[in-house]
């Protein structure tokens, strides 16, 4: 991976509940740290629909439940809206996240934070256009309009596409997977888990759980000085 000084590159999922708790640890610890603006999160897509078919909501609340246990702090809710609005692909909003880069690493981190945020938290469904630009426009650092434009002509979507060429390779081992500009990478950070009973229908069981691994990347990403 080429990573840019100053950048953490994230691959993920927007449906994927460790990717939530590892943004959220990895963006609260930046703030904590005096990070913010010294470094960026770069995202990029692990589309888990490209692998698995629909998003698959059974599963997602399972892993959810697991590890609010895990990560209280994450603030997990479970979805609370008619089961026929859940998001059963999120491509477009993926699109979305890599079509506001051309607006800055900034723009594009900001919106897929609200986008999770309207998702794990808001039960909102962000798969669709509708809702995934009423979320952009709420977000400073966003240009909606031209958010806009970008999904219609569809601009982003071969960058989508060309993160999925990536995420069927070795290179990338799942959603969340952390790439530094020194060559470090990391896939999980801090949660190991083990699942009792199967997937969807069992719940997973932290193995090991530690919520200081986002300073030490942080600090191994920002530049020398910082």
């Amino acid at each position: 991976m080429n990573v840019v000084p100053g950048t953490i590159q994230v691959w993920s999922d927007l449906l994927c509940p460790f990717a939530q708790v590892a943004i959220h640890r990895l963006r609260t610890a930046r703030a904590e740290l005096g990070l913010d603006g010294v470094v960026r999160l770069d995202h990029h897509t692990f589309a888990l629909e490209l692998f698995n078919g629909p998003h698959s909501r059974p599963g997602t609340d399972s892993e959810a439940v697991g590890l609010g246990q895990i990560a209280p702090e994450i603030g997990f809710r479970l979805w609370t809206q008619p089961d026929w609005t859940y998001p059963s692909t999120v491509l477009l909003a993926a699109e979305a996240v890599h079509a506001a880069k051309a607006q800055g690493l900034q723009a594009s981190e900001d919106l897929d934070a609200a986008l999770r945020r309207g998702f794990w938290f808001e039960s909102r469904p962000i798969g669709h256009r509708q809702t995934i630009l009423e979320i952009a426009a709420d977000v400073e650092s966003v240009d909606a309009t031209e958010l806009a434009a970008a999904l219609d002509d569809g601009r982003a979507r071969s960058a989508v596409m060309g993160d999925h060429a990536v995420a069927v390779t070795d290179a990338v081992q799942g959603s969340p997977h952390l790439f530094l500009p020194d060559g470090t990478n990391i896939h999980n950070p801090g949660i190991e888990v083990r699942w009792e009973g199967p997937w969807a229908s069992g719940y997973p069981i932290a193995q090991s759980n530690d919520p200081d691994w986002p300073k030490r990347l942080l600090h191994a990403a920002a530049a020398p000085g910082s």
